[in-house]
């Protein structure tokens, strides 16, 4: 790039986060009774100016008086605003070190503020432009230098009119007198800064928006500190996720849209394009026809255990991630589970319903303690176990049946087969995964070979029982009550109607797929499904993902990472290398995983490389995916 070009930056709500003047009255009115309402009156006036609605020179005036503002308050002022310079001012230190000559901060602020922060970043002291103060023998500030243009209105236009530069200008801020310089024809751009506030007066003007500083630097062919504008992934998330994942992914610069209940194959169809991440619950299906919609998905989030509502195959297949949350809920579950097992062996919702009928039902017939009675779990995995525990806490005898080698925690029992944990236990309760070979895992053979008077419970999959060998059960009085919580044929939302024939059965408890509906698993799903995402976005880390080779990769350091995803074909790391060897890149480390169908190649380069080795990357036969990090 030549270096004809010039870059004109505001200080306030662009390089930092925050009006500084606005946080230099929490410092002077700390004490002050009427702190919010002077504060209130401040950043009013602070946006009427930078919005174009009132007089900047006459709001300055203003504001100084109501802060009351001595010398020693600009000692607590700078480490503040140094604490809360913009993120993306934070991680692109190089493209201020590198255009130093060509970058100014033009400000209507203070230099008493301005200048410690910006030359941290390698500005020029000479490149900034702002007001001074006026201090009174006891270091009050009385006033502001009268004689420089930029207290004025318009003073930035009669600053940069002065400056004359000899090339292209262009500008970045939030308001209205970052845009005057562009109205005024002294900038051939202007970017309206709205990674800290969206002005709408501002960006209604701008011809260009900037969400980050890495935006501008993406659209201008500048040097980042990442390989993409974050900004630039946009996030689709369905069915209620909980809000800290929105808050998680808004925070690291993405794009956020939500919807509050799942949505069809086509509606889905529709929605996924231009979208790089999905995050869904149960409810939602993503087949293989919804993923040939999605252009520019990267990742799939299942905020939930199971991804059998996810074609996993098809996902790979077109290099996009699928991460679940394996450990978030299952406390929930399991806790539920264990109050269903006391309120059945109890009797507890019948007797309750007759109760608000007003019929008083005080007997001891068919209640029983949980002591001593045997527990089969069928599904030994993160739930079943963790069950168990709090099940042999209660007294309970603890047995388990599971097709794979599993620790026994506590004193439970294995079991052979299926059938001598279900001929033993006083309570069956299923937890095992969706996979389509689990389908009527339990029918009428299973159901009869349970003991007289069992308890069954269902907190796993729907269609892994089937419902109506249930109901027969029920009704023949062989099992004396029943708790499911998943069943095979949901309702989309909750609005429509359940449907079940299990319904109107005694002493049968039936609960909305709410197993792992509590505010602490939701949070804490919410909080570890996006990170596992983030990882993989930010630095390649596929690890915990269910559908692709799992990989935790170094910290990446003073080096691009090329990250390439192929059909596990021989040859492809031979011609991925050959590419590299061409190219003359010097590898710095290479890492590869593959499963049945996937290969996963990341290689560490050194910075200096010639960017035509990107297109040739993704020539290489078989490729799926490919892209860098930086």
């Amino acid at each position: 790039m030549s270096k004809d070009k010039y870059f004109i930056i505001d200080f306030d709500s662009t390089f930092t986060q925050v009006e500084a003047l606005d946080e230099l009255g929490e410092i002077t009115l700390h004490d002050d009774e009427r702190k919010d309402q002077i504060l209130q009156e401040i950043k009013d006036l602070t946006n009427s100016a930078m919005e174009g609605k009132s007089s900047f020179t006459v709001g300055l005036s203003k504001r100084l008086a109501l802060l009351k503002a001595n010398k020693k308050d600009l000692q607590q002022l700078i480490p503040r605003l140094r604490d809360k310079v913009s993120e993306s001012i934070k991680r692109n230190r190089e493209f201020f070190t590198e255009f130093s000559d060509n970058i100014f901060i033009v400000s209507s602020g203070f230099k008493e503020f301005i200048t410690p922060i910006v030359t941290e970043y390698g500005i020029k002291e000479e490149n900034i432009f702002a007001n001074t103060f006026l201090f009174d023998e006891n270091g009050n500030i009385i006033g502001f230098d009268e004689a420089n243009v930029l207290c004025l209105d318009k003073g930035k236009i009669k600053l940069l009119e002065t400056m004359a530069l000899k090339g292209d200008v262009y500008v970045l801020g939030d308001g209205y007198t970052d845009y005057e310089i562009k109205e005024a024809g002294l900038a051939n751009k202007f970017y309206a800064f709205t990674e800290n506030i969206a002005r709408d007066s501002v960006v209604a003007k701008a011809e260009h928006i900037a969400p980050s500083l890495d935006e501008f630097l993406y659209q201008n062919k500048l040097p980042m500190a990442i390989s993409y504008p974050k900004n630039r992934i946009r996030a689709l998330l369905l069915e209620n996720i909980h809000p800290k994942a929105v808050e998680l992914f808004k925070k690291e610069g993405y794009q956020v849209e939500t919807v509050a209940g799942a949505l069809s194959e086509e509606e889905l169809c529709e929605r996924i394009k231009d979208v790089s991440i999905l995050g869904i619950r149960s409810k939602t299906h993503v087949t293989k026809k919804v993923l040939k919609h999605a252009n520019k998905l990267m990742s799939i989030g299942a905020f939930c255990i199971g991804t059998n509502q996810i074609d996993l195959t098809a996902a790979l297949d077109a290099g996009i991630t699928v991460f679940n949350a394996p450990f978030s809920n299952t406390r929930s579950v399991v806790e539920l589970a264990i109050g269903q097992i006391i309120m059945l062996s109890r009797n507890i919702f019948d007797k309750s319903e007759k109760m608000h009928r007003g019929e008083w039902d005080k007997s001891a017939a068919g209640s029983f303690e949980v002591r001593d009675k045997k527990l089969g779990i069928v599904g030994y995995g993160n739930i079943g176990s963790q069950l168990s525990v709090l099940a042999e806490s209660l007294g309970m005898e603890v047995y388990y049946y599971d097709v794979v080698e599993k620790l026994q925690l506590g004193n439970a029992r294995k079991c052979e087969t299926l059938t001598e944990l279900l001929e033993i236990a006083d309570f069956v309760t299923l937890h095992v995964d969706g996979r389509s070979s689990n389908k009527n895992l339990f029918g009428e053979a299973e159901f009869a070979a349970m003991k007289e008077g069992a308890i069954f419970l269902n907190l796993s999959r729907g269609h892994v029982v089937d419902l109506s060998s249930l109901v027969g059960a029920l009704k023949t009085g062989k099992l004396r009550g029943a708790a499911v919580d998943v069943f095979p044929e949901e309702p989309a939302n909750n609005s429509e109607e359940f449907v079940s024939e299990l319904r109107g059965l005694p002493n049968v408890i039936l609960t909305p797929h709410i197993g792992g509906s509590t505010l602490e698993a939701q949070q804490n799903i919410a909080d570890f499904v996006p990170k596992r995402i983030m990882q993989y976005i930010n630095a390649g880390n596929t690890y915990q993902s269910v559908n692709f080779p799992n990989i935790q990769l170094p910290e990446l350091n003073n080096a691009h990472r090329l990250i390439h995803i192929h059909q596990n074909v021989p040859g492809v790391l031979a011609n991925i290398n050959k590419v590299l060897a061409s190219n003359h890149v010097n590898i710095l480390g290479q890492y590869l995983k593959t499963n049945e169908r996937v290969g996963y190649v990341i290689t560490d380069i050194d910075k200096a490389y010639d960017k035509t080795v990107v297109n040739d990357m993704k020539q290489v036969p078989h490729t799926i995916k490919f892209r860098i990090l930086y």
